[in-house]
């Protein structure tokens, strides 16, 4: 079986959705659809979490050179404020 990528699980949960969002299909086939979705969901939101932590952003550090430091996540911007203030 070949490795799924982002794009394609992404592609097949979006069609999952259009099917049932129509709402016109049995109980059983939507039960399945919606566990596939989740399944697709749990991927897609880890492989951006990976993603996400390989991000870095470029800075300009004190004496001018370029510097890298990891991408902060939405639970760490509010204390990581405290190197803007040193210029």
């Amino acid at each position: 079986m070949a490795k799924e990528t982002f794009e394609d699980s992404f592609k097949k949960l979006e069609k999952i959705v259009v099917k049932m969002e129509d709402g016109n299909l049995p109980l059983e086939e939507s039960l399945k659809l919606f566990e596939e979705g989740m399944r697709l969901y749990a991927y897609c939101a880890n492989k951006l979490g990976e993603v996400q932590k390989k991000v870095e952003l470029l800075t300009q550090g004190p004496e001018g050179k370029m510097a890298s430091r990891p991408f902060p996540l939405e639970e760490e911007q509010p204390d990581d404020r405290d190197d803007a203030s040193d210029e």
